[in-house]
């Protein structure tokens, strides 16, 4: 199958390869030195986005923010320009639910369909193919888009209409960022009450306070291995769009907006381009600074 995919980044690289190696042909946008390897095994680069969506059926974005998702869309020489009746955009970044519903209905007016599918997993979990994908969008076209998606992640759900993938996707990043801040004031707690934070790591794991995120990210903190899987900034992102969102729904969210903020902070400290896990430096100034 001709497939598109735009967006080659620390997530989007491992997805396409797996593609490519799933037989598919693969067209590429944004082509640089990080990601010639993909070339080197049969994909084919593009001179733009426009012409990626001339040539493939489906089209794969996989972008950090909202603006990018649009500026490749509808810009000039975007996706949208290359379009014809009865092709398929797939959007696997992690964007504003409000925006993705606005996108799809533009796409949707030149004839094709549309479908947010952003992910969770990390680095690890596209390098593995174990992403969970959280799938908005019309039944027809989930089915189309399932095999692909099998390519690349484990856990695939249709949660529903246009903007519900993103949606998930927020409540996903709101549970892992307030996750990650609990794991890192547990850790600083135990630290600064003279316990090995390592030991009372690996107590904790044996119990109730289990977690994947005790488990991968509590490990970073206690090794202090901020190298990204998932950046403080993008992480930043997800949830000024469930704050964003929240406000617009008359709704609080205090402990997100809380996080959100030592995010604020943690960027401002210049840790913005460090794991998500790093936020527990930003909890360490706010007690005195490390010791």
């Amino acid at each position: 199958m001709n497939i598109g995919f735009i967006g080659l980044g620390v997530m989007g690289r491992p997805m396409a390869e797996h593609l490519i190696d799933a037989g598919h042909t693969l067209h590429l946008s944004r082509v640089r030195e990080a990601s010639q390897h993909l070339v080197a095994k049969g994909g084919i680069a593009a001179a733009n986005a426009r012409a990626v969506a001339e040539v493939a059926d489906i089209v794969i974005l996989m972008l950090p923010d909202t603006p990018d998702v649009e500026a490749v869309l509808f810009s000039e020489n975007g996706v949208a320009s290359g379009l014809s009746t009865g092709k398929l955009i797939i959007d696997m970044s992690s964007i504003s639910p409000v925006a993705t519903k606005a996108f799809a209905a533009r796409i949707g007016a030149l004839g094709c369909d549309y479908l947010d599918a952003p992910v969770s997993g990390g680095e690890v979990g596209a390098k593995a193919a174990s992403l969970t994908i959280m799938v908005g969008g019309k039944q027809e076209a989930f089915e189309r888009a399932r095999p692909l998606l099998a390519t690349m992640g484990k856990t695939i759900t249709l949660v529903g209409g246009v903007g519900d993938g993103q949606t998930a996707k927020v409540a996903n990043q709101i549970i892992v960022g307030l996750t990650i801040e609990a794991v890192g004031e547990a850790l600083l707690f135990a630290k600064r009450a003279g316990a090995d934070p390592a030991r009372v790591r690996a107590a904790l794991m044996g119990g109730f306070a289990a977690s994947r995120i005790l488990e991968v990210h509590g490990e970073r903190m206690v090794n202090e291995t901020f190298e990204p899987g998932f950046r403080i900034r993008l992480h930043r992102k997800d949830l000024t769009l469930a704050v964003d969102a929240a406000r617009a729904l008359d709704l609080s969210l205090p402990n997100t907006a809380a996080t959100q903020q030592l995010m604020n902070a943690a960027v401002a400290n210049g840790d913005g381009e460090r794991d998500h896990s790093a936020l527990i430096r930003t909890l360490e100034l706010l007690a005195g600074g490390p010791r």
